[in-house]
């Protein structure tokens, strides 16, 4: 609800989505999906939940990039809706996310998971939903390899558990978000360089979120600054604002933690910065897409900017302003660090009672699922010094011993929290090179597919298993590679093979296994299927080769090799029958399958020369 929190001010700078609405619709189609950049507000697009053109085409009819936009504009809306509203957006992104859960776009699909598990994080009203939907999206990222999504969801689970309370657990997620993304894959999923930038720059800041809620604030300026780094060179009036809003915040939280004890030049220090950037952030405030007054400077709508000028130097100038957000804030999570603010400017003038009441006031008002602890003690901490002070209150004493010997074990737990985070951190980054380097193992580099040594694993697996389920196992040869490799290049044989790759998975079905077993030979391990059902499967992936276009297959075609395990029999054994069968289909010609060694009626009909579309068959 504040750009403390990163929701009003990240979301709505979401990397890879488009401006929303009808404006997304007549955008340029994918690119536009990508920008994020030059949002112009439409007066046709929806600003509610429910303000749906009731002509509207149903969402199957809506582009990737307006679903991606129409998402944006909820997340925005959720931020400032009461609490019966928030639930109508959440079923309308609901419905967003069962469309694209329909189409199967895997970036997509990530996005819009975050989307509504985020709405739920917002509301605070259905963490357990939020909770299922992030391990839905963290499985999902996972499967499709979309490490930046993947360390998003971890960044975000760490926000659902610092809710929950569980302040220790939220770190360990923070520290394996932060380990996929201290080396990332520098591309993936045919993301371009700006998308992977601003990706990247959304999951550090949900990161930061969760560390400046924790108040680790060396850890978190660490990680705001390489969220400003990634986005740098392409950064809009919008992306700035954010990035200015967050770090007055983290500042002035940072700040007063260092007040309560003892170390009040240094906290003089982050105050003045953070007034410097209060006024720095003008200029792009008036062309962000924060809900804004237009012609009203940003300090007279932002309570932290608000605050921080008046905390750099506490006057009477601050105080009519800051009584004025106050009264209606725009985020409501600022409440606690404006009235420390504005009680230091009444303290200015002399008005230590007024000062002290409305602390009191904002201390019994703070709602029970507020997200910062240290916020909350900085409002008892300004208490206490009031009271033992001014002599107000009762009992001074009790309340300013408790809320020095509560500091002291919050700046011990910060410390704690910070070497923990390292050392998780450091852990998660040496598992994840480990995992890195025993996949590598297990994979082919050219195609991406499991190498020799995988698939030895897997059909001795098989092999030994005492389940009676079928395997058929199929060894596929490539007809006329050869010759793309002499007549044409190394480097074109080298397209061919992983064209090849690529059509075989999409062939079959997903629990069958396909590896290069070396060369141009691949072998194919369709668990529980019977010799006919394979033979078919194998003779669609038969036919899709043999109609690839000539510039991606250059005439390429299969030889397959098809048998099934039979009981007690060992890997090497069954690769030999595959073998033999496979030699079978290149002596009649190449382009079709051949069996050997099996019932009659199958050998017969395996051999029949040339392929067949089975597509509608099933394996």
């Amino acid at each position: 609800m504040c750009p403390l929190d990163g929701e009003e001010s990240k979301v709505a700078a979401e990397p890879g989505i488009a401006p929303g609405g009808a404006a997304a619709e007549r955008g340029a189609g994918p690119s536009a999906a990508t920008s994020g950049a030059g949002f112009t507000a439409d007066p046709g697009a929806p600003t509610s939940a429910t303000a749906q053109d009731p002509a509207a085409p149903p969402l199957g009819d809506k582009s990737d990039a307006w679903l991606l936009g129409r998402a944006r504009e909820l997340i925005a809306l959720v931020q400032r809706s009461e609490k019966h509203e928030q639930q109508e957006i959440i079923t309308r992104l609901d419905e967003l996310l069962h469309e694209t859960q329909r189409r199967g776009e895997p970036l997509l699909v990530a996005q819009i998971l975050r989307a509504a598990a985020l709405s739920r994080l917002i509301s605070a009203s259905a963490p357990d939903e939020a909770g299922r939907q992030l391990d839905e999206m963290l499985a999902h990222t996972r499967r499709h390899g979309a490490t930046l999504l993947r360390a998003d969801a971890h960044a975000l689970r760490g926000r659902r558990l610092v809710l929950a309370g569980h302040e220790d657990a939220a770190l360990t997620e923070i520290a394996r978000a932060l380990a996929l993304l201290d080396d990332p894959p520098s591309q993936e999923l045919g993301l371009g360089r700006r998308a992977w930038d601003r990706l990247l720059s959304t999951a550090l800041n949900d990161c930061w979120i969760v560390l400046n809620q924790l108040g680790v604030y060396e850890v978190a300026e660490e990680v705001i600054t390489r969220a400003h780094q990634a986005v740098r060179d392409s950064a809009g009036p919008h992306e700035i604002t954010m990035l200015l809003m967050n770090r007055v915040k983290m500042l002035l939280g940072w700040g007063l933690r260092l007040e309560r004890i003892g170390r009040s030049d240094q906290a003089g220090e982050r105050f003045r910065t953070a007034a410097s950037m209060a006024i720095a952030v003008e200029a792009p405030f008036a062309e962000s897409l924060f809900p804004r007054k237009a012609g009203v400077a940003a300090v007279d709508q932002v309570a932290s900017l608000a605050s921080a000028l008046a905390l750099a130097a506490p006057s009477d100038a601050h105080i009519e302003r800051l009584r004025s957000l106050r009264a209606a804030p725009l985020y409501p999570y600022d409440n606690p660090l404006l009235s420390i603010a504005l009680a230091r400017c009444l303290e200015s003038i002399g008005e230590h009672k007024e000062a002290f009441r409305l602390l009191m006031e904002d201390r019994h008002h703070i709602p029970e699922e507020y997200p910062q602890p240290s916020m909350r003690i900085g409002l008892i901490h300004e208490l206490a010094r009031f009271a033992d002070r001014y002599d107000l209150g009762d009992p001074r004493a009790t309340l300013a011993d408790y809320a020095g010997a509560l500091e002291a074990e919050l700046w011990s737990m910060r410390e704690s929290q910070s070497a923990a985070l390292d050392t998780r951190r450091e852990h998660e980054r040496l598992s994840a090179a480990h995992g890195a380097i025993t996949q590598q193992a297990l994979q082919d580099p050219l195609t991406g597919l499991p190498n020799r040594r995988a698939l030895d694993d897997r059909l001795r697996t098989f092999a030994t298993s005492a389940s009676s389920d079928p395997l058929a196992v199929a060894l596929i040869d490539l007809d006329g590679f050869k010759g793309v490799n002499d007549q044409r290049s190394h480097a074109d044989g080298d397209d061919v093979l992983r064209v090849v790759a690529s059509t075989l998975r999409d062939s079959l079905r997903g629990d069958d296994i396909v590896a290069r077993y070396g060369g141009d030979e691949f072998i194919t391990l369709l668990p529980g299927a019977t010799l006919s059902a394979a033979h078919q499967a194998m003779n669609r992936a038969v036919t899709a080769v043999d109609e690839l276009p000539h510039h991606l297959s250059h005439g390429v075609t299969l030889s397959v090799g098809l048998v099934a395990l039979r009981t007690g029999e060992r890997g090497e054994e069954v690769l030999s029958r595959a073998d033999a069968a496979m030699y079978q289909a290149k002596r009649r010609g190449g382009n079709q399958i051949a069996s050997c060694g099996e019932a009659a009626d199958e050998t017969e009909t395996a051999s029949e020369g040339g392929p067949t579309s089975d597509a509608g068959q099933p394996t």
